[in-house]
């Protein structure tokens, strides 16, 4: 079971980038450069697949609640005034794991309609990456901010948007990742409060007592690591986070 979960997370992810990916017709993958094209040609297409290779993990990250995660950690780490702890990397798993949480019940069912069948060879490619992104689509058009999908729909080419009412992928990912990184900062406000407090009181204290010349930051940082461990703040913050997509 676990390695099945694992397997979801994995594979998922990467045929949502197999979606957009122009060049892909049929089930089995090959890469042939051709018999009779110059060094030149066969340069620029090996720079073109390492640059669509490389974008994979992004556009995988993009359809995901990633962004939210990663933004108020961040915030978190700067209200409580350390720069360094914990470190990018435990920020970047943290968040990595927590959307794995979330996104679980997405990813169970793009490889259950579509990575199952079409490993089993019941369905074609073409119809089975519609299938699959298709629970991506539905998560996103759930979260995404109306004002903010009606203006990059406003900003979008003519010709971009369809008339049949459905929102096409290049408008509803960067209003889902706009959506997703303007609630992060409402979160991080609300998050900051509290230290904000800590500090204005430290500040005061040391002027009525005389100590200008002493950083109020070095003396509020113990204060706010002692309120942050009290309060039980990480497991309250990820609990916060994983509920608001309940």
């Amino acid at each position: 079971m676990a390695f099945e979960r694992l397997a979801i997370f994995c594979v998922c992810p990467a045929l949502i980038w197999l979606a957009f990916a122009p060049t892909v017709t049929a089930q089995e993958l090959s890469v042939n450069f051709g018999d009779d094209g110059s060094l030149t040609v066969r340069t620029v297409q090996l720079f073109v697949l390492l640059t669509l290779l490389s974008l994979a993990p992004g556009i995988a990250i993009m359809v995901t609640c990633f962004p939210f995660m990663v933004t108020v950690l961040s915030i978190l780490r700067q209200a409580v005034g350390v720069q360094q702890a914990p470190p990018n990397m435990m920020i970047v798993s943290l968040a990595l794991f927590l959307t794995y949480f979330v996104m679980e019940p997405v990813f169970r069912q793009a490889w259950e309609e579509g990575v199952q069948p079409l490993l089993e060879g019941s369905v074609e490619v073409e119809a089975a990456l519609p299938v699959i992104f298709d629970p991506f689509r539905s998560f996103m058009e759930l979260r995404v901010d109306a004002d903010t999908l009606e203006s990059m729909t406003n900003a979008a080419p003519e010709g971009v948007v369809s008339d049949d009412g459905t929102v096409p992928v290049s408008v509803l990912i960067p209003s889902f990742l706009l959506s997703e990184i303007q609630r992060g900062f409402e979160v991080g406000f609300l998050i900051f409060l509290p230290f904000l407090v800590i500090d204005l009181v430290v500040a005061a204290v040391l002027m009525s007592m005389g100590m200008m010349m002493v950083p109020p930051a070095v003396i509020a940082l113990p204060f706010k690591l002692a309120f942050f461990v009290i309060a039980d703040g990480w497991s309250l913050l990820a609990g916060a986070m994983v509920r608001s997509y309940g």
